[in-house]
């Protein structure tokens, strides 16, 4: 599961005092109206479709060998998941505490399907690829690049980033070269698919759309790594 699914669920679904779990506003019903134009708004149809999501999207599959998320693989976040919830598969007596971010489980469960951002400090912003300002930018976990601008994902135009370190608080190790393989979505790269690292890949591209061929190699390998004869996919939010 992702955090568009994960936001379509939680749109769709209303907290014990009536307030919707993931707020009305313009810019939410904009990243939701093609939902919005399938389903409606909080109709039974919207509700049954989030349901599907919950009982068929897991959160994250964890293999010895192989594991899959959609943004964010953090073994502390993942644990404190599967504390709850061990086969990654959400519940609706979750959605509350994930839609309002109040407990550490809520607050796991947002940054695995959305990723680590870090605010930029004033007075920078970046335009996405639809041209909306945003003052959050998503870094890469998977290398432990120490600037703005070599650490940022989903971000057009790196110049609109400042140009020095990050600092400390947004700081991580790189994901474990001895660790499984990983493979996640999210971040809309840019350019030719491409390997970023031994046992982590990014595999949403958006303008060159692939996929990659596991045989269990231990290390990723570039000649698995295939393109797909199809159209470019519009980027989302």
């Amino acid at each position: 599961m992702g955090n568009h699914e994960l936001n379509a669920i939680l749109y769709h679904r209303r907290d014990a005092a009536g307030v919707p779990l993931r707020a009305h506003s313009e810019k939410n019903r904009k990243q939701h109206d093609s939902f919005l134009d399938a389903y409606g708004l909080e109709t039974q149809e919207a509700l049954t479709e989030g349901a599907w999501f919950l009982t068929h999207l897991p959160l994250f599959i964890d293999r010895p060998d192989l594991r899959v998320v959609h943004a964010f693989w953090d073994e502390a976040l993942v644990t404190i998941i599967k504390e709850r919830r061990p086969d990654g598969y959400l519940r609706e007596e979750d959605l509350a505490e994930i839609g309002r971010e109040s407990t550490e489980f809520g607050r796991a469960v947002k940054q695995i399907t959305s990723g680590r951002e870090a605010s930029l400090p004033a007075p920078y912003a970046f335009h996405d690829f639809k041209g909306e300002a945003r003052h959050e930018v998503r870094l890469a976990w998977w290398r432990d690049d120490q600037t703005w601008r070599s650490a940022a994902l989903s971000v057009p135009d790196v110049n609109e980033l400042p140009e020095g370190d990050l600092p400390p608080e947004w700081r991580a190790a790189a994901y474990p070269h001895s660790a499984p393989r990983v493979f996640a979505g999210h971040y809309k790269m840019e350019g030719a698919p491409a390997l970023q690292h031994p046992r982590a890949l990014c595999l949403d591209y958006p303008f060159a759309p692939c996929v990659y061929r596991w045989r269990g190699e231990q290390d990723l390998m570039p000649e698995n790594l295939i393109l797909l004869d199809l159209p470019a996919l519009e980027p989302v939010s």
